[in-house]
C-alpha cells in the first residue's frame, strides 16, 4: 500500500506545458493527478472493505457508434459500529439502484458481499464445484471460425451486446484494481515515457477537409506509450514479474517454467533473474535464432521442443507437473492481466486528457489489464483494440459472446497471432472493451514506417498494430478533436524483417500502388502505355517479359506487373480510368497479399501450365523443413512454381504451384494434411489468374 501510495504522490505539472512538449510527458501531471490519488486512496485496505466504493461501469450508446461507460459508484460497506465490533454494511442510494446495469433488484443489491472477489480463488472454487458435480470431465468445445467469416469496414470498431454488470463483476473489478494499484514490478520495469508522434498527428489532422465555413481543422493528437523501450523491448515484462513476485517461498524454491516463442519468454527469464530462481522456457523448435539467444544472454533454460506453440505449451504443463515447478502462463492469468495493468496507471497519470488508448490484442492480457483500470478509474476514455485481420479471434469472440478459436492465423505480426484468447481476458473485455478494429498487414507496415520517422526506432509488427488502428480510426470519424494514446507493446523483430516491410509499407500508406495491366505485344506498345500511366508519374517497381516468343497471334498480350507513387486515391482511379478506356485491362493489387509477398517477385515464365494449382503453405523457418513438405509432394506430383524468402519468422509464406488432375484432388490435399502445414488454396486469385492465364 505504500507503494501505491509513492507512485501516486509528486509535483504537480501545467498540462498546458506537457503538452506542448514533443518529449516524454511528465509523470506527475495536472489537477488529475488528485483525482487519481483520491481514487487509489479509495482501494481497499483489506479484502473485506473499501472507504468509499468502487467504481464501475456500463455501457450506453452514443452518437458516434461506439458503445461508452457510464460510471456507476456502488456506496459499499459504510462502516457502522455496534456492540464493540465493527459491520460492514451496503445502502446504495436510489440513483445507484436506477443506473445498476439492468440489475433491478434492490435486495439483490444491497444484500450483496462487501468482500472482492478474488479470480483465483473463484477459479478454485468453480473447479471443485465441477468435481463435486462430477463434470470435470465435460470440456463444451469451443466453435472453429476462419478469419475471414468476420469482417470490418475501414476505420470500424466492432459493436457487440453489453453484459449485465453484475455484483459479482464490481467485486472482481475490485480485486482488479487494488492488484494493480499494488502491483510491485518497478524493480525491474520502467515507467515508459508518451512521445507525441508530432509527424503522425499533423498528417492525421490534415487529411480532415477544412469546413465550408472555413473553420480551423479539429485538432488530433497520437501520443506512443513506448513499451517497447522496457528492458526486454516489451511490455510482457510486467506481467510476467507481477505473477512471479506472487508466488509462495517454496514455489520460488522449486523453480518456474514458461512456454513461449517471443516477449514473454525474455520477460519470464529476465524477472527469474533479477529474483534469483531457477527458470525453464519451452520454444518450439522453429523459433528465430535471435529470440532464443536473447532468453539465453537473460540466464533461461531454453528447451527447444514442438513444431509448434501448441505442442511446446504441452510439454511445458506436462513438465511444471512432472518436475513441481511453476507454470507462467503467458497472458490468462489474474496477476499476469494485474501486472499489464500498470502500463494504463501510468497512461492516465501521463496523459489525463486522453480520449481514447487503442491497445494489441493477441492473447487479450494487456487490453485486459489496461482496460480494466482505465475504465474503472476514468469511464469517460474509449478503450478500442485492435488485432490483425487475420488473427481476429478476440472480435470474433465479443461479437459471437463466447470463447472462440480460429481454424488458422496469419503470423505476420508474431506477438499476436493466436488463436484463441484467454477467458479472463475476454470476461474483462466484454465488461470494459468498447470495441475491436482489425487492420490489414500493409497498414501495420505503414505504421511502422509511421513511429520510425517520429521516433527514428523500429517496432515489430505487432508493436505498431495500436497506430494502425488509430490512423483508420481517426480517418473515420472526422469530427473527432483530441488526444488519443497508442500502446507500441514491443520491438523484437529480426533485422531481415524490414526488407518485405519496407516494400508493403508505402502501399499500407497509401503513397504507392501496385497495378497489372495487359498490353499488346507490338511495336510502340510500350510507350504508348508509359505515355497513358502519366509521363510525370513516377515508377518505383516495373516488371515485365515477352511472352509471345514463337510470333504466334493467340498470345498477343504481355502481362505488366509495375507500381507507382500517388498522391491520392482520385489520382490512382484516374490513372486505371485512362488505361482502360485506351484498352489496356488494369487491376489495382495494392491490397491484395499475395501479390505484394509473393508476385511481385515473379517475373515472366510459361502460363497456362495444365491443370496446375497454386497453393499458400505456411512451412517453418528451419532446417530440413522445406524437404519434409517435399516428401508428401515429390514424384507423385510436379512441382511447376515456387516462391519463398526468409522473413525471419517462425513460419514463412511458400507459394507452390502443383499440377493435379481433377481427378486427384482429394488425394493432394490428404498429403498436404499429412503433412502438418497450414495451407490454402490460391486458384481463385484474381491476381494470379491475370498475370499467367491467357484470357
Amino acid at each position: 500500500l505504500d507503494y501505491a501510495k509513492k507512485m501516486m504522490s509528486g509535483t504537480t505539472t501545467s498540462t498546458s506545458t506537457a503538452a506542448a512538449s514533443n518529449h516524454q510527458f511528465s509523470s506527475k501531471s495536472s489537477t488529475a493527478v488528485a483525482r487519481l490519488r483520491r481514487h487509489a486512496m479509495r482501494r481497499p485496505r483489506t479484502t473485506t472493505t473499501t472507504k468509499r466504493g468502487t467504481e464501475c461501469a456500463t455501457r450506453i450508446d452514443c452518437d458516434d457508434g461506439l458503445e461508452r461507460r457510464k460510471s456507476v459508484v456502488l456506496r459499499s460497506c459504510r462502516r457502522e459500529r455496534g456492540g464493540g465490533t465493527r459491520r460492514d454494511t451496503m445502502k446504495p442510494s436510489k440513483a445507484i439502484l436506477e443506473n445498476f446495469a439492468d440489475t433491478n433488484n434492490e435486495e439483490d443489491v444491497t444484500n450483496a458481499p462487501a468482500t472482492l472477489i478474488n479470480p483465483l480463488m473463484k477459479k478454485q472454487s468453480s473447479t471443485q464445484d465441477a468435481n463435486d458435480e462430477g463434470e470435470s470431465e465435460i470440456v463444451k468445445e469451443k466453435p472453429i471460425v476462419n478469419p475471414e467469416d468476420f469482417t470490418l469496414r475501414p476505420g470500424e470498431v466492432s459493436k457487440f451486446k453489453a453484459q449485465t454488470t453484475t455484483v459479482e463483476d464490481l467485486q472482481l473489478s475490485g480485486w482488479y484494481l487494488k492488484a494493480i494499484l499494488t502491483a510491485d514490478v518497478y524493480d525491474v520495469v520502467v515507467e515508459t515515457p508518451l512521445d507525441l508522434a508530432a509527424r503522425l498527428s499533423e498528417r492525421v489532422t490534415a487529411n480532415v477537409p477544412m469546413t465550408p465555413g472555413g473553420d480551423a481543422q479539429k485538432q488530433k493528437r497520437i501520443f506512443l506509450k513506448r513499451e517497447d523501450l522496457q528492458p526486454v523491448f516489451s511490455f510482457k515484462i510486467r506481467g510476467a514479474y507481477n505473477k512471479i513476485k506472487n508466488l509462495k517461498k517454496e514455489e520460488l524454491e522449486k523453480g518456474i517454467i514458461t512456454a513461449s516463442a517471443g516477449n514473454h519468454a525474455q520477460g519470464v527469464a529476465l524477472s527469474a533473474k533479477t529474483l534469483g530462481i531457477k527458470a525453464v522456457v519451452a520454444m518450439p523448435v522453429t523459433t528465430p535464432k535471435i529470440k532464443v539467444e536473447a532468453v539465453r544472454r537473460l540466464g533461461g533454460d531454453v528447451v527447444l521442443v514442438g513444431e509448434n506453440f501448441d505442442e511446446t505449451a504441452a510439454y511445458a504443463k506436462k513438465r511444471s507437473i512432472d518436475d513441481e515447478m511453476t507454470f507462467i502462463p503467458p497472458f490468462d492469468e489474474p496477476y499476469v492481466i494485474a501486472g499489464q495493468g500498470t502500463c494504463g496507471v501510468e497512461i492516465l497519470r501521463q496523459l489525463p486528457t486522453a480520449k481514447a488508448v487503442f491497445i494489441p490484442i493477441g492473447g487479450g492480457g494487456l487490453i485486459a489489464g489496461v482496460a480494466t483500470y482505465l475504465k474503472t478509474i476514468a469511464p469517460r476514455i474509449k478503450i478500442i483494440g485492435v488485432e490483425p485481420s487475420g488473427a481476429n479471434a478476440m472480435a470474433q469472440s465479443l461479437n459471437r459472446g463466447e470463447l472462440v478459436k480460429l481454424s488458422k492465423v496469419d503470423g505476420f505480426a508474431d506477438g499476436v497471432a493466436v488463436k484463441e484468447v484467454g477467458l479472463n481476458c475476454f470476461q474483462l473485455c466484454q465488461q470494459c472493451v468498447d470495441g475491436v478494429m482489425m487492420v490489414r498487414t500493409d497498414q501495420t507496415c505503414a505504421a511502422l514506417k509511421d513511429v520510425f520517422e517520429d521516433t527514428r526506432s523500429i517496432l515489430e509488427p505487432s508493436g505498431a498494430l495500436a497506430v494502425a488502428g488509430a490512423k483508420e480510426w481517426l480517418n473515420a470519424n472526422p469530427d473527432f478533436e483530441g488526444d488519443v494514446v497508442c500502446i507500441t507493446s514491443g520491438a523484437n523483430m529480426n533485422f531481415d524483417r524490414l526488407r518485405v516491410i519496407s516494400e508493403i509499407a508505402d502501399g499500407g500508406s497509401g503513397t504507392e500502388a501496385t497495378l497489372i495491366s495487359a498490353i499488346p505485344e507490338e511495336n510502340g506498345s510500350f510507350k504508348r502505355f508509359v505515355t497513358l500511366v502519366g509521363e510525370d508519374t513516377n515508377f518505383t517497381e516495373f516488371k515485365y517479359r515477352v511472352q509471345n516468343i514463337k510470333g504466334d497471334r493467340k498470345k498477343n498480350l504481355a502481362k505488366v506487373l509495375y507500381s507507382v507513387n500517388v498522391e491520392s486515391e482520385t489520382q490512382l482511379q484516374a490513372c486505371i480510368a485512362r488505361l482502360r478506356s485506351n484498352g489496356i485491362p488494369t487491376e489495382d493489387f495494392t491490397k491484395d497479399q499475395t501479390t505484394q509477398t509473393h508476385l511481385r517477385n515473379l517475373t515472366g515464365g510459361a502460363s497456362s501450365i495444365p491443370n496446375e494449382r497454386l497453393y499458400n503453405v505456411a512451412i517453418p523457418e528451419r532446417a530440413g523443413a522445406l524437404a519434409n513438405f517435399l516428401d508428401f509432394i515429390s514424384p507423385r506430383w510436379n512441382v511447376s512454381m515456387t516462391h519463398y524468402r526468409a522473413g525471419g519468422q517462425r513460419e514463412a509464406s511458400v507459394l507452390v504451384g502443383i499440377q493435379v488432375p481433377d481427378n486427384e484432388l482429394a488425394e493432394i490435399e490428404a498429403s498436404l494434411d499429412g503433412c502438418g502445414y497450414e495451407y490454402s488454396c490460391l486458384q481463385s486469385n484474381a491476381a494470379y489468374n491475370m498475370l499467367f492465364e491467357d484470357d
